[in-house]
C-alpha cells in the first residue's frame, strides 16, 4: 500500500469511527412507522454485530418501529423451513442450524443463535408479527461445496490481503486495544435515544468507509455472498415494496447489499459455483461454542456476560455481582452482602478513572478479583468458566428433522434417564443393576460409533471390575458425529454392529482385533462379536510375531473378565486365549534373544503383559463343554477347565525359568524373569542370590549387568523395597558397582539413574542410608545381617530400647514411665523392648508382629502379647 493510500484508509477510518461514536440526535433519513406517512422507498439495513445484545435490543427497537411485511436474516435459505420451529415451547437457545452433506455429514456448518442474538430476535419478533422470515445468505449446497474447495486448495485470493475484523479496526482508530471495551462503550452501554434507526444509520456509514478503504477486508467470498443477497432483497422488495422489507445482516454487509449493481452482475458471480446436496435441522448449542468462530465467521469471548446484559432489566453490574457472589458461596467461600457493596462501588469507581460511561466486564472483573477473590486468580478462574463464558446447553423440539439414528439415540437416553448436558459430570455405575448395565452398554456402544458423548475413567469409590466411571460431557459437534454414524444403521445397536464389524475385517493388526473385541463384549454386541472372533481366530493362526501375540493376550484376558461380570458368553474367546497363550509360550524364548536395548525393553513391558494376562487367565477357569452321553455333575463341572488353567500357569512358570538361565536373552528380560518368579513364590532367596552373583559376575559386559538390573529392581515394580529389606541383594548389587571400570561406569550410569529414579524419595534416601553406612560383613557371603551395623545387629540395643518407653506409655496414657534401669512393677507397662532378632532377615521383613492371644488389661499388656521378631516392641510386662 502505498503513503498516498496509507493516508486515504487513515482518514477515512478515523471519519468511519468518529461517525460510529458520535452522538445521532437525528436520523438521516425519515422514516415512519405503521402509522406514518413519509419514509424513503428503499429496504430498511439493519446491519448488526452477531451475537451481539446490544445490536438485538436496537434490533427489536427497530423493527418495532418500523413494521415491515417482510424480516430477511442473514443466513441458509435452506432454514426457511425450520423458521417456524422457532417459536416452539421446546426450543430453548442457544442453538444452531446444522447443514451437511447428504452422502458425507462430517462436511458440515453451523449458525449458532443464543437469545441474545440479533438474528434470533428478528426471527422471534417476526413470528410473534405473523410477518414471513427469509434466509438470504448464499445457500448452504453452494457454502459447503465451496469449503471444501478451499480446503483443498488454497483460495486465489487468500493472502493477498490480511482478513481484518472490523470492529478491531474501528476499535484501533478510536484509541482502544480492546475491540470487545470500544463496543461495550459505544453500543452496549449507550442508553435509549428517540430514534431507533440512528445506530444502524452511523453504524453503516462508518462500515462503508472501512469497506472504501480495505474492499472485502480479506473475505474473498463475500462478493459471491453479497452478490445474492442483494438478488434476494430485490425479489423481497419486488414483492411487498422495498420500503416494506427490513434485512438483518452483518454491518460489514451492508454498504454491498445497499451498492447499486445490476441483476446481471450478481447472477454472473454466482454463475457455475459448485453444489452438493445438503440437508438441514437445529441442534443444541452452548454458550462454550459460541465463544468459537462458527458459521457466520464471528464468535464471543463472553457469552455468559453478554447474556446477563441482555436479560437483565435493570442495574445489570449489582445483579452480575449478585451471580458472582451466589457463585462463590455454593463454592463454600465466604462471600457476605457487603463485599457484593464493595465490589460494585469499586467496579464503578475503575470505570470513572478509565473514562467509561458504564463498569464493562474489565471492571467488574477486576472487582471481583479484588474483593471477593481476595486477589488470587484461582477462584476468578470459577467465575469466568461458570458465568462469563457459562455452560447452558440449548434445546431443540422433537418435530426438528433428524436423522433416524438420532431419534433412536433421543429414545434411550429418556428410557435410561441420561440427559444430555454441558457441564462436564461423573457417572457412578454398578453393573449388577439393570439400569446401570444398559447405561453402560450404550456409552460402549457410542464409543465404538466414534461419538465420544462419555469416556471411561479411573473410579474412586471401588475398584471392583462391577463398577464403572464414566465423564459426561454433551458437545454440539457430536450431533454431527450421530449424522456420520447413521450410515452404519438407524438404531444405535445396529450401527454399532455394523461399524464394529467393519473394523474388524479392516484392522492392520491382531491387537487391534483384540482391542475390539473387548470392546465388542462391553458394549454387548453378540453378532458383531461372531464376526470379530472369526477375523481374530484367522489372523492368530497366521501371525507369527511374538511381539504381536503378546499385544493380544491382555486384551482377550480382560474380555474374559468382563464377560464374566455382565454375564456373557465367552467359551469361543477363552479357546482362543488359551491357544494364543501356548503360542506364545513357545516362541518367546528365542524372540528374546539379540535384541538391542530399545527393543528389549519393549519385550520387557510383553512378558509383564503376558505375566499379568496369565494369572487372571488361570483364575478365570473356562468351562468345558458337557459331554453328550451325560450331563455333567456339580463335582465334576469345570474338571477340565482348571486343570487346562493350571497347566497354563505352569507352563508359564517353565518359560520363566528358561529366559531367566539362558545367557543369549537380553539381561533385562532376565532380571525381569528372575524377579517374576521370587515374587510367585517360584524361586528362593538363595537361588536369586546366585542369579545376580552370576549375572554380576566380573566376566559379563558391565552395560548386560546394568540391564539385569533394571530388570530386576527397575520400572516402578517395588524392587527398591526388596533392596531395602534384604541386604544381601543391596550387597550384590554394591559388590558389582565398585568393581566396574571406570570407562564402563560411565557407560552404565544413565541406565542406572533411570533404574533408581523411579524410586519414591523414602526409598532412595534409605538405600542412601545403608550404602554410607557400607553393607553387612555376612550379607554378600549368604551371612545375614551384619554385626556393627547400628539398626541391624545381633542383639538388642537395651539402651535405644529405652529411650522409646516414655513415649509408649503417653500414647497409650499409662502411668509414668520408671527410671531407666529400674525393675518395673508387674502390670505397669511395657519394660525392655526394641527390634526383635531378625527384624531385618534375609529376604525381607520377617512375620512376627502381634502374636495369637494379644489382649489388652488393665495396667498393662499381658506378657505374649508381642512375639520376638518383626518390627515390634518386645519384652511386655504382665
Amino acid at each position: 500500500m502505498t503513503s498516498e493510500n496509507a493516508s486515504v484508509t487513515v482518514d477515512a477510518t478515523a471519519t468511519a469511527t468518529a461517525t460510529a461514536t458520535a452522538t445521532v440526535d437525528a436520523s438521516t433519513r425519515v422514516r415512519t412507522g405503521t402509522g406514518g406517512s413519509a419514509r424513503t422507498r428503499e429496504p430498511l439495513l439493519l446491519g448488526v454485530r452477531h451475537h451481539g445484545p446490544g445490536s438485538a435490543r436496537a434490533v427489536r427497537a427497530a423493527l418495532d418501529e418500523a413494521g415491515p411485511a417482510v424480516v430477511l436474516i442473514e443466513g441458509p435459505p435452506e432454514a426457511d423451513a425450520l423458521v417456524g420451529l422457532a417459536a416452539d415451547e421446546g426450543m430453548r437457545p442457544p442453538v444452531a442450524l446444522l447443514a451437511h452433506v447428504v452422502d458425507e455429514p462430517g462436511r458440515s456448518a453451523f449458525w449458532p443463535l443464543a437469545e441474545f442474538s440479533p438474528e434470533w430476535v428478528a426471527i422471534r419478533w417476526a413470528l410473534g408479527q405473523r410477518v414471513p422470515v427469509r434466509f438470504i445468505d448464499l445457500p448452504a449446497a453452494h457454502s459447503l461445496a465451496l469449503r471444501a474447495e478451499d480446503d483443498g486448495e488454497q483460495h486465489p485470493d487468500a493472502g493477498s490481503d490480511v482478513r481484518i475484523d472490523p470492529v478491531a479496526v474501528l476499535a484501533g482508530t478510536a484509541g482502544y486495544d480492546d475491540p470487545e471495551r470500544w463496543w461495550e462503550d459505544v453500543v452496549e452501554h449507550r442508553g435509549a435515544s428517540g430514534d431507533a434507526f440512528a445506530p444502524f444509520d452511523a453504524l453503516g456509514e462508518a462500515m462503508a468507509a472501512l469497506r472504501e478503504a480495505y474492499g472485502d477486508g480479506g473475505h474473498g467470498r463475500d462478493p459471491v455472498r453479497e452478490a445474492y443477497m442483494r438478488l434476494q432483497t430485490r425479489a423481497a422488495a419486488k414483492e411487498f415494496g422495498p420500503e416494506r422489507v427490513a434485512v438483518v445482516c452483518g454491518a460489514w454487509h451492508v454498504p454491498a447489499v445497499r451498492r447499486k449493481t445490476t441483476v446481471a452482475a450478481d447472477r454472473a458471480l454466482l454463475k457455475g459455483l459448485p453444489k452438493v446436496k445438503a440437508e438441514m435441522t437445529w441442534v443444541p448449542w452452548t454458550h462454550r461454542r459460541l465463544s468459537r468462530a462458527s458459521g457466520y465467521g464471528a464468535g464471543i469471548a463472553s457469552p455468559g456476560w453478554y447474556g446477563h446484559l441482555f436479560a437483565a432489566p435493570d442495574r445489570p453490574l449489582e445483579r452480575w455481582m449478585t451471580k458472582v457472589a451466589g457463585l462463590l458461596r455454593d463454592e463454600d467461600r465466604l462471600v457476605s452482602s457487603a463485599h457484593v457493596i464493595e465490589a460494585v462501588r469499586l467496579a464503578d469507581t475503575l470505570a470513572a478513572m478509565r473514562g467509561r460511561p458504564l463498569a464493562g466486564l474489565t471492571e467488574t472483573t477486576d472487582a471481583v478479583r479484588a474483593v471477593m477473590c481476595e486477589g488470587s486468580d484461582v477462584p476468578l478462574a470459577l467465575v469466568h468458566d461458570k458465568l462469563v463464558v457459562g455452560d447452558v446447553l440449548g434445546e431443540v423440539p422433537e418435530a426438528a428433522p433428524a436423522v433416524p439414528l438420532q431419534r433412536d439415540l433421543t429414545r434411550l437416553q429418556r428410557r435410561l434417564r441420561l440427559k444430555p448436558e454441558a457441564l462436564e459430570r461423573d457417572l457412578e455405575l454398578d453393573l449388577r443393576k439393570e439400569t446401570d448395565a444398559a447405561r453402560s452398554r450404550l456409552l460402549h456402544r457410542l464409543r465404538l460409533l466414534g461419538i465420544g458423548w462419555g469416556e471411561p475413567v479411573v473410579s474412586r469409590g471401588s475398584t471392583g471390575t462391577f463398577r464403572e466411571t464414566w465423564r459426561l460431557r454433551w458437545e454440539p459437534e457430536l450431533s454431527v458425529r450421530v449424522a456420520e454414524a447413521g450410515v452404519w444403521g438407524t438404531t444405535v445397536l445396529g450401527a454399532a454392529t455394523g461399524k464394529a464389524s467393519s473394523d474388524a475385517v479392516e484392522a492392520g493388526t491382531l491387537a487391534a482385533v483384540t482391542a475390539l473385541a473387548e470392546r465388542c463384549l462391553l458394549a454387548e454386541l453378540p453378532d458383531a462379536s461372531r464376526v470379530v472372533m472369526r477375523v481374530l481366530a484367522d489372523r492368530a493362526a497366521l501371525d507369527t510375531d511374538v511381539g504381536h501375540l503378546a499385544q493380544a493376550l491382555p486384551a482377550l484376558v480382560r474380555s474374559l473378565r468382563y464377560g464374566d461380570v455382565r454375564g456373557t458368553g465367552t467359551e469361543a474367546l477363552g479357546e482362543v486365549a488359551l491357544g494364543l497363550a501356548e503360542r506364545i509360550f513357545v516362541g518367546l524364548p528365542p524372540a528374546c534373544a539379540g535384541l538391542d536395548a530399545e527393543a528389549a525393553l519393549e519385550m520387557r513391558g510383553h512378558v509383564d503383559a503376558v505375566h499379568q494376562a496369565v494369572g487372571l487367565l488361570g483364575d478365570l477357569t473356562p468351562p468345558s463343554p458337557p459331554s453328550p452321553p451325560s450331563p455333567p455333575s456339580p463335582s465334576s463341572s469345570g474338571t477340565s477347565g482348571t486343570a487346562a488353567a493350571r497347566g497354563v500357569r505352569s507352563r508359564w512358570i517353565s518359560v520363566l525359568r528358561v529366559l531367566a538361565r539362558r545367557e543369549g536373552v537380553a539381561g533385562v528380560v532376565r532380571g525381569r524373569a528372575v524377579r517374576l518368579l521370587l515374587d510367585g513364590g517360584e524361586l528362593g532367596d538363595e537361588d536369586v542370590a546366585r542369579l545376580m552373583g552370576l549375572a554380576l559376575s566380573r566376566g559379563g559386559a558391565p552395560a548386560e549387568g546394568a540391564a539385569w538390573i533394571e530388570g530386576f529392581v527397575g520400572g516402578g515394580t517395588g524392587g527398591g523395597m526388596l533392596l531395602v529389606h534384604d541386604e544381601r541383594l543391596l550387597g550384590l548389587v554394591d559388590a558389582w558397582l565398585c568393581g566396574v571400570s571406570d570407562g564402563a561406569f560411565t557407560d552404565v550410569l544413565p541406565l542406572l539413574r533411570r533404574t533408581f529414579s523411579a524410586y519414591e524419595p523414602g526409598v532412595r534416601r534409605t538405600l542412601g542410608e545403608l550404602v554410607r553406612r557400607g553393607p553387612a560383613a555376612g550379607a554378600v557371603a549368604g551371612g545375614g545381617a551384619a554385626a556393627g551395623v547400628p539398626g541391624f545387629a545381633e542383639e538388642i540395643d537395651s539402651a535405644r530400647a529405652d529411650a522409646v518407653v516414655p513415649v509408649v506409655h503417653l500414647l497409650l496414657g499409662l502411668p509414668a514411665a520408671p527410671e531407666p534401669g529400674a525393675r518395673p512393677e508387674t502390670g505397669a507397662g511395657i519394660g525392655t523392648g526394641g527390634f526383635g532378632t531378625g527384624g531385618f532377615g534375609t529376604g525381607g521383613m520377617r512375620t512376627g508382629g502381634m502374636e495369637t492371644g494379644e489382649k489388652m488389661q488393665t495396667g498393662g499388656m499381658q506378657t505374649g502379647g508381642t512375639g520376638t521378631g518383626g518390627n515390634g516392641l518386645v519384652g511386655v510386662a504382665g
